[in-house]
């Protein structure tokens, strides 16, 4: 049999695994700032840029695709090739794929601090950005399926199955979740709205979990954990029923987000049911993995890589019980909103994902810098203190969490909240923040050891160049299955059939549960009373989208006695028609907003916006002095009254074309009863006399951006009157 020589190409996969540490740093250090806003909400006052809601999502975006992302792309490019027996498809894509992504990176970190975001959770980023991000996931994958068709080993080992499915699907969840009419270069609304839009992005949202930082980990895990153990995978059969069952089943879950909400009862209970069946399949993957390591435990208890790949599994099986846990109703009810989810999704992130790729890049630096690892002592020293920064970060939030749920729950015998103002719910849960700063302090300081240690290995160790190697070429064999061949045999060397099939598996639940949503009217009934946004509340609505308001406030009020008693009537599915995109929030640091409208003056959001403790004691909100001083461009206003036209909206030409002059009448409006203030006038007056004796332009308050953000909030829920009974449902 001819032997054919070729070389595996390392430097790609070193590339990768220094972008992977450089982001992981930078990522988990804007979360540790984060973690202290809670407790020092004024640390970063008068800086836009810091402000909480703008690094929120800079944060889960560059722990998740910067981070993350990266170490999915170092394991698969390392492990395909060996697994293939194949150099990569092509050098230019696996670096167009590397340097697009690296620039993809650098966008998000420019534009989320400065406000342009979508801010639809994990797709935050605005239009542009979104297509250069498919066209690198393409090249990534057409890299991948190139090099599968020439491979030299016949048939596709279990990673690879986790592989494709990860390419197929996020590609199908990138791109329905991101079509958006584009406004401006960085302005864009979602196709959908409201309770349409809610669904397609927790279907997206739940399957990036699924997709992004679960397939393909769990590809890496089937690859990496054998090779660290010396041992084989322990059960074949087993990795085809996590597999198939596991692509299948995952897509169906996103509903178990939004339960209780305005969704309709057949999509939320089709969520719960299919995330209760996924406790199989994943905890099928977990046992596979773990069970690998069967006669490898005395390693295990030397060997730091293994100690990372055994938590990271571990914590893998703890937040794929707590998932379907969390799905069902009676514990949603008491989980959702509160800081038990922030708690579940950090046992994934920091174990699951943290530990695995920590553990992968043990493994790789070494053999691929052809030395031994720096230091045993250091990676040990990592891996306690993380496991260590893990725990004092999820636990105290668990109990955070409880606590919430049971203060916002609580009544008095004549039928009053308890706890009535929600300031006293967050002020009960500081220490919780505490430890929680604490963990994540240990958690950051074990990566940069392990930053460290790899950056000595490194250098002690000689050039990363490409590996020669050798294998024979693969000859040709009937199509048909052969004699004594299963039929998943004969798939695991018909790649392209194996995609086919994987594309329908994720394609089902999401054609069953989105289509009929926005296919049938029936589904989302609209209420006459309703009507669309202003010219000035439409402004004040994408203020509130910049400054990430929607990270801790939500817009939903759930059917419980608890919250109407506190927030008012619960939402109804009509309210949210003209809502591109949906803001209904997924944590409660703050209070719910759908009825905030009318229920506190001008003046009072004014003052709350420079000062929130001024307003409400013990706040641990940020201030927001820039919509104050900035003047508000509205140039863009008709742009946006005609894209939601695009969209549906009913805004008239004559509306349009008045926007403006609406706009001033309405912000002079507002204006006036600022004015009514004795104390503003002083200091708008002392403000203006300033501005004239420095020779400065003053600009009214009118045009200001708070004045936009106030409209917006004053309109929120006061489009039904539900003491009057006086709104029509047509159906």
């Amino acid at each position: 049999m001819e032997m054919q020589q070729f070389y595996y190409d390392n430097k790609i996969v070193k590339k990768f695994i220094y972008a992977t540490l450089l982001w992981g740093v930078v990522g988990m250090l804007v979360g540790l700032l984060l973690a202290f806003l809670f407790l020092f909400p004024n640390l970063t006052d008068g800086i836009s840029w810091l402000s909480f809601g703008r690094l929120r999502p800079l944060h889960t975006n560059a722990v998740i695709f910067a981070f993350v992302g990266n170490a999915i792309f170092a394991g698969v490019y390392y492990s395909l090739q060996r697994l293939l027996k194949a150099r990569m498809f092509s050098d230019f894509l696996s670096n167009f794929n590397f340097w697009g992504w690296q620039l993809i990176i650098v966008a998000a970190a420019i534009t989320l601090p400065l406000g342009y975001t979508t801010s639809k959770e994990y797709a935050e980023l605005e239009w542009p950005i979104d297509i250069a991000i498919a066209l690198v996931w393409v090249a990534f994958g057409v890299n991948m399926i190139g090099t599968i068709l020439r491979r030299r080993q016949r048939h596709l080992y279990v990673a690879i199955w986790f592989y494709i499915a990860t390419f197929v699907t996020v590609a199908v969840l990138h791109i329905f979740n991101s079509l958006e009419i584009p406004v401006t270069a960085l302005k864009s609304y979602s196709v959908y709205a409201g309770v349409q839009d809610a669904l397609v992005q927790w279907w997206y949202g739940h399957n990036a979990v699924a997709f992004f930082l679960t397939t393909p980990f769990l590809g890496l895990m089937y690859y990496f954990v054998p090779k660290a153990a010396n041992r084989p995978v322990y059960s074949y059969r087993l990795s085809i029923v996590h597999f198939w069952s596991l692509i299948f089943i995952y897509i169906w879950a996103g509903p178990h987000h939004l339960l209780y909400t305005s969704l309709p009862d057949w999509a939320q209970n089709l969520g719960v049911v299919f995330s209760v069946m996924l406790i199989a399949p994943s905890w099928g993957g977990m046992i596979n993995g773990l069970l690998t390591l069967r006669g490898a435990w005395d390693k295990v208890r030397v060997d730091p890589v293994l100690k990372f790949m055994v938590v990271a599994i571990t914590g893998y099986g703890m937040a794929t019980f707590e998932g379907p846990m969390l799905s069902l109703k009676n514990v949603n009810a008491i989980a959702h909103f509160s800081d038990w989810i922030i708690a579940h999704v950090h046992v994934g992130a920091l174990a699951w994902n943290g530990f695995l790729t920590f553990g992968m890049i043990y493994y790789l630096v070494p053999r691929m810098f052809k030395t031994q690892l720096y230091s045993l002592k250091l990676a040990n020293f990592h891996f306690w203190i993380g496991t260590l920064g893990i725990i004092l970060y999820a636990l105290p939030l668990y109990v955070a969490g409880f606590a919430q749920a049971s203060m916002w729950k609580q009544f008095n015998p004549d039928g009053t909240l308890v706890y009535g103002n929600f300031l006293e719910t967050v002020t009960q849960i500081m220490p919780m923040y505490w430890m929680r700063a604490i963990g994540g302090t240990f958690f950051v300081i074990g990566v940069l050891v392990g930053v460290y240690n790899t950056i000595k290995t490194v250098r002690q160790g000689s050039k990363a160049e490409d590996e020669l190697a050798e294998a024979p070429a693969l000859e040709r064999i009937s199509k048909g299955r052969l004699r004594g061949e299963t039929f998943h045999t004969w798939l695991e060397r018909k790649p392209v059939q194996l995609t086919i099939l994987a594309t329908i598996a994720i394609l089902i639940g999401g054609i069953v549960q989105i289509v009929p949503t926005i296919l049938v009217k029936s589904n989302i009934p609209t209420i006459s009373s309703v009507k669309p946004y202003t010219p000035l509340e439409l402004e004040g609505r994408d203020l509130y989208i910049r400054e990430g308001c929607v990270g801790c406030h939500s817009q939903m009020i759930r059917p419980f006695r608890s919250e109407v008693e506190r927030y008012g009537e619960y939402s109804k599915a009509g309210e949210y028609v003209y809502d591109h995109p949906f803001l209904w929030g997924s944590k409660r640091t703050g209070p719910d907003l759908l009825r905030v409208g009318g229920k506190y003056s001008d003046n009072w959001h004014f003052n709350h916006m420079w000062d929130p403790q001024s307003t409400s004691s013990g706040s641990i909100m940020p201030a927001y002095q820039w919509l104050i001083r900035n003047e508000h461009d509205r140039s863009d206003i008709q742009k946006k009254m005609e894209a939601m036209v695009k969209l549906g909206v009913p805004y008239t030409d004559e509306d349009i074309a008045g926007a403006f002059e609406h706009m001033d009448t309405q912000a002079a409006k507002i204006q006036e009863n600022l004015h009514s203030d004795p104390d503003f006038v002083n200091s708008y007056e002392a403000d203006k006399k300033y501005a004239q004796e420095n020779g400065m332009r003053f600009v009214e308050m009118k045009d200001r951006e708070i004045v936009a953000l106030i409209a917006y909030l004053q309109r929120l829920g006061t489009d039904i009157k539900i003491k009057n009974s006086d709104e029509t449902v047509n159906n």
